[in-house]
Formats: structure tokens, sequence, C-alpha cells
């Protein structure tokens, strides 16, 4: 039988995984491109001989994802693998309409051809959209396994926008390790929260190399966490699967890819934020979970804000920083840095776009919905720059920032700043405690 020309539809993570899992060392298909969305210079570079395998001598190449059609065209391709995250239906089946009408065939691998099974424990946190609290969910589920005196190794979604052979696997275990790796924003917000409260998290490239080196890893492993991003599904099968939602954006569970995959395979759906999001959008989202998972364990969660010096805020004329990838493709329009601003009372949120510059000025344009607020974008060292000088530029009298990270770590900021933090803090006797002593118990940790 002839080898089916294959690309894979991504955005340097899923696309990745799916070809290493399913496609890498498969003798019916041959992948003769990857194309890429969604995240800034991540086109126009090879995924490396020396990851793609014995059948690929020569790489495979990355074009952008606008080139598809003529790709289908010119190399013959019989199908494409969307495969990546954090998209609605609509878009989805837009980019199933390309592909049909240039001639192949679409498709979307699942779970069974692409979950890696681990010899430890797994616990899954995934979400229904980028911004829900995934990140808050991970950091509690670890804190309460290290109170039980467990070894729990975090692994985080991949986030590879340097160089591919170079982050085969990383390993972060201190801030060093951040340096050494030379990693973007996106990459440190989610990897410092983990470094900075004492546990070890992986990422990189090949996930199969990953976990083989997770547990075992040196510091010693009882559980894997899988620390998800944008609204994937695992890429390890969870022995425990936790789906965060968004009551900020009720019926997104239901609309998204492939969070709704998500939200149908939870063992435990956490609706976050209920403490800033209105008693109808709450109902919305828990009618949701019960209507496609009436099995799922519900728990309510806050989205508890403090702020490190509030006299910056009161009163003040401030710029907000948020998250990036939450106010581009995550599409919110408030963050943790906006709570904070308005609840401590803010005299005015400072619209960034007179004074942006350069990356972030382009951003803007393609986002048009993203508001009076300014989003981390750090994905390379020009965005950064950008990132200093438009904060820099910004007529306000303080800065507040609500990423993850202590932005003033790594650019110069001119003006006064002030750090928000958000820690999940679960409402009602249904809580993660209850959902993790059970699951010390059944694996005998």
């Amino acid at each position: 039988m002839d080898k089916k020309n294959v690309v894979i539809i991504g955005a340097a993570g899923r696309d990745f995984h799916n070809f290493n899992t399913y496609y890498r060392n498969n003798d019916n298909y041959r992948v003769v491109a990857f194309t890429a969305a969604q995240i800034p210079d991540i086109d126009n570079r090879k995924y490396p001989a020396e990851l793609a395998g014995n059948l690929y001598p020569e790489g495979i190449p990355i074009y952008p994802e606008e080139k598809l059609s003529e790709i289908i065209k010119d190399l013959n391709v019989d199908e494409c693998v969307f495969a990546y995250s954090d998209v609605n239906y609509s878009t989805v089946m837009g980019i199933s309409a390309i592909v049909n009408a240039a001639g192949a065939d679409f498709k979307l691998l699942g779970p069974n051809n692409t979950m890696i099974k681990s010899n430890k424990p797994v616990i899954s946190v995934c979400a229904v959209r980028t911004g829900s609290g995934k990140s808050q969910t991970s950091r509690k589920v670890i804190e309460l396994l290290m109170a039980q005196n467990l070894k729990v190794v975090a692994v985080r979604h991949p986030m590879p926008y340097g160089d591919l052979s170079e982050q085969k696997v990383q390993r972060f275990a201190s801030l060093e390790d951040l340096k050494k790796h030379k990693c973007t924003v996106e990459e440190m917000e989610e990897y410092e929260p983990h470094i900075t409260r004492g546990n070890i998290i992986y990422a990189g490239v090949d996930y199969e190399a990953i976990l083989k080196q997770a547990e075992l890893d040196l510091d010693g492993c009882d559980v894997i966490l899988w620390d998800g991003g944008n609204n994937d599904f695992s890429f390890y099968k969870p022995d425990l699967a936790i789906t965060v939602l968004d009551p900020h954006r009720p019926g997104h569970e239901l609309s998204y890819y492939p969070g709704e995959v998500n939200l149908r395979a939870a063992d435990v759906a956490i609706i976050n934020k209920i403490d800033s999001a209105s008693k109808e959008a709450v109902e919305k989202v828990e009618s949701n979970i019960k209507k496609v998972n009436p099995n799922a364990l519900i728990i309510k969660a806050e989205s508890k804000i403090t702020v490190d010096n509030p006299d910056i805020i009161k009163g003040k004329r401030v710029l907000v920083v948020e998250d990036g990838p939450t106010l581009t493709h995550g599409e919110m329009k408030i963050g943790a840095g906006v709570v904070a601003a308005q609840r401590l009372g803010a005299a005015e949120l400072v619209d960034p776009r007179p004074y942006t510059v350069g990356k972030l000025t382009d951003t803007f344009k393609i986002y048009k919905d993203i508001g009076a607020l300014l989003p981390a974008m750090g994905y390379g060292e020009q965005q950064l720059k950008d990132l200093e000088e438009t904060i820099n530029n910004t007529d306000c009298d303080s800065v507040i920032i609500g990423t993850p990270i202590d932005l003033t770590r790594i650019i110069n900021i001119n003006k006064p700043t002030t750090r928000v933090h958000y820690d999940l803090d679960e409402v009602g006797s249904t809580n993660l405690t209850e959902v993790l002593n059970d699951f010390i118990k059944t694996h005998k940790l």
C-alpha cells in the first residue's frame, strides 16, 4: 500500500506530540509538512531530523498555516491532521473546509492514539479555555499532595518556541534553569510558580522521553501531575482527570475544541472565579456540566486575589498588564489585574493602545477586542523589548502586574509596580482535599 502524505496543522505543541506518538515510526504515512498558527515566529523552520526519527533524515519543514491550501496541492497531500487547541468549532470546521476544498481528508487524533501510559499515578489538570485557572488549580493539587509527604513531578504542556533539538527534554528546578533554557515570558509564567513553591517541572518536545525522566527524577516521584496548556487534553493517560471551567465565558465549554473533550472526560469539574462572575453565568456553566457529564464531581471555587502593595492602586491611574495568551486567543476581557484594580479603587484603567510599539502594535491589530489592557507578550527578545517600551511610554501613575511572574525581574519598568497573586479557594464541603484523599487511598500512596 502506498504511504499517505500527511500535513499536521499545529502551533508547536500538540502537533509535534501527535507526530511523535502516532506518525514518527509509522510506515503507512509520510508527514510532508507541519503548518504553524497562533504563536508568532514559529513557522519557516524545521522539525529536526534528530527528533523526527529514521524515516525523516532531512527533518520536516514547518510552513505558515496561510499556505495550507497550496501545500496540499503542491505536495499531493492525502490527509491533514488538526492539532492545536483553544479554538471555536467554527474555526475548526473552517479549516476543514479549506482542507476538503483542496482535495484532502480532515482528521482529528484522539486520546487512544496519543496518550502515553505512565508507571506512576497520573493526575491531569486541564481546562475548557485558556485562562480558566488551570495553573492555580495545578498548584493547589501539588500543595495538597506535598502536604501528605508525596513527591510530585509536574509535566507542562509544551511551548517549544526555541531550538527544538535543545528542548527535547527540559527540567526546571530553579530560576536559573529558566535562563539556561532561554525561556520566553509565556514559558516563565507557567514554570516559575512551580519552581518558587519547591517542586520540579518538566517540559519540552518529546513527551515519552520526558515521562521516562520524570518517573525517575533524582528528587523522587510518587505522582505525575499533567499541567495542561490552552484547553488541550492530556498527553498522559490520567488516573484522575480534573477540568477547570470559567463562568466569565459561559457556554464556551460546549463550543471550543478540545475544551468540550476535557469536560466530557472529567472526573472532577471545577467552576472557578465564582466570586467575580454573575450568578446566572455560574448556573449556566453548572447546567452544561450536568448535561454532558452528569457523573462528574462538581467543585466551586473562588480565584482568591492578593496584592503586594494596594497603595499603588487606590486612587491611581493604572496600567494593567495581564497574561498574554489569556487576552489574545483566550478572548478574555479581564484578568486578575483588572479585578484587583476594581476592588481596590483605581481611579482609571489607562488604555495602552496609543503607546504601543512594534509587535505589540501588531498584536492589538490582530486581536481588536482586548480593550484597555496590556497583554504580556514575550515570545521572543523583540516582543520583550516592545513590552518594556510600551509600558514605559504609557502615561499612567503605576503598573499592576497581573501575570504569574515578576516582570520587573526581566524588564525595566520606570513606574511604581505591584504584583497581583491569585490562588484557588474552594467553596463548600466538596473540595480537592476530599478528592485527593480518595486518590491516595486508591493508589496506596
